[in-house]
């Protein structure tokens, strides 16, 4: 078997907030005084500029800024940087550029620009429409404020715009977390993101957990009434926690659940890339800390670590994101992105399609409405399965 090259993303990681919440596990650093924006956009062309001899030739699909909270950087910065990365890769023509913004700092007039500078999806981070909710989540925008944001972006001409929503908030019920669900709809984006809230190592929630969270019964509960909500409003649930009207889901997730490539720039940006003439794949992260990143940009010190994916881990890295999608995944794809025959995941498959989590039909395999229960006692399967001496045959 051999390794294809699979399409190409890239990712942009913008690290300060406006406030640190105190359930956020990513690589986001308060900010404090006037922030070197302009420096930071030199730092990302020139991180890029190191790492573009992994994928000279190769078209960027989607771009996308994370954070943090992206929405900080002036849409002439972003302008500047998605002028100057086009000039050194080529982006296809329906490139996806996905910038994620808080209802907190968008400077609503200023909408109209980003989609100038070439963006063409937001994803509002409104995580809930309540107010008592949005204060216990030490978010910094109110209800009223995240519905605005999205009707300006409408105004502006956005029509790709996600909004983020979170259930079994601390002092939710029910009744509260299907309020969220309707308020969203009313507002029509064309892709809700809907996630429980989890407790993650080194958060303030982890060291002090708020008062009121949702037991798991009712946690389990809010999930399927408000999938159900969902489904009723015509939108797909393609993913665990992904929901899209028709045509819309968001390609740049897609391209990872599917096991595709992504130069990953900016502080604490990780990258996986397929290197086809040495039959390998590739991970590089960057130092986390943005005054390191800022003065190592561009050189081998702003590399945290490069690390080679081995055969014997790739099945389940590809079935940790491929489980994911509730179409699984083709044969074909498997092949192709791992380097590996079937015989690889014979094993864990064969013990999970017995327990009844998921179906092969030869072509594709897919996870049952009862695998997507149990998502990761599945990936436990596959996760110190042993992967055939022949792998390369």
């Amino acid at each position: 078997m051999s390794l294809a090259t699979p399409p190409l993303s890239l990712y942009v990681h913008v690290p300060w907030c406006v406030k640190k919440c105190p359930y956020c596990d990513f690589n986001s650093h308060t900010g404090r005084g006037e922030l070197p924006l302009a420096r930071y956009v030199d730092a990302l062309l020139a991180d890029l500029d190191h790492d573009l001899p992994q994928v000279w030739g190769r078209t960027i699909r989607t771009v996308f800024f994370g954070g943090g909270t992206p929405s900080l950087l002036p849409a002439e910065l972003v302008d500047r940087f998605l002028q100057q990365a086009s000039s050194r890769l080529r982006f296809a023509p329906d490139c996806e550029i996905t910038l994620e913004t808080n209802p907190g700092t968008s400077e609503y007039g200023k909408l109209a620009d980003y989609r100038a500078a070439g963006v063409n999806r937001l994803s509002f981070g409104v995580q809930s429409f309540d107010d008592g909710c949005l204060e216990r989540l030490g978010r910094i925008h109110d209800s009223a404020q995240a519905a605005d944001a999205v009707r300006q972006a409408q105004d502006a001409g956005f029509a790709e715009i996600n909004l983020d929503l979170m259930y079994a908030l601390p002092g939710q019920d029910l009744a509260m977390a299907a309020l969220d669900i309707e308020r969203a709809l009313a507002l029509s984006p064309t892709h809700i993101s809907h996630y429980q809230l989890t407790l993650e190592a080194n958060t303030v929630f982890a060291a002090r957990p708020p008062k009121g969270l949702p037991d798991d019964d009712l946690a389990w509960d809010m999930q399927e009434h408000c999938q159900s909500m969902l489904a009723q409003a015509g939108y797909e649930h393609y993913e665990t926690s992904a929901y899209a009207k028709p045509g819309h889901r968001c390609a740049h997730n897609l391209n990872y659940w599917r096991y595709g490539d992504y130069l990953g720039i900016g502080a604490g940006a990780h990258g996986k890339v397929t290197m086809g003439a040495s039959q390998s794949i590739l991970r590089r992260w960057k130092h986390k800390h943005p005054t390191r990143y800022l003065d190592t940009a561009g050189t081998a010190d702003a590399i945290g670590g490069d690390e080679a994916i081995e055969p014997s881990r790739r099945p389940f890295e590809f079935m940790l994101n491929a489980l994911r999608l509730h179409e699984g995944f083709a044969w074909t794809q498997f092949l192709a992105r791992t380097g590996l025959p079937r015989a690889a995941i014979a094993g864990p498959l064969s013990t999970a399609i017995e327990l009844g989590w998921l179906e092969d039909d030869g072509e594709r395999v897919r996870p049952t409405a009862l695998g997507r229960r149990f998502t990761n006692d599945v990936l436990e399967l596959f996760l110190d399965a042993p992967v055939e001496a022949d792998i390369h045959g």
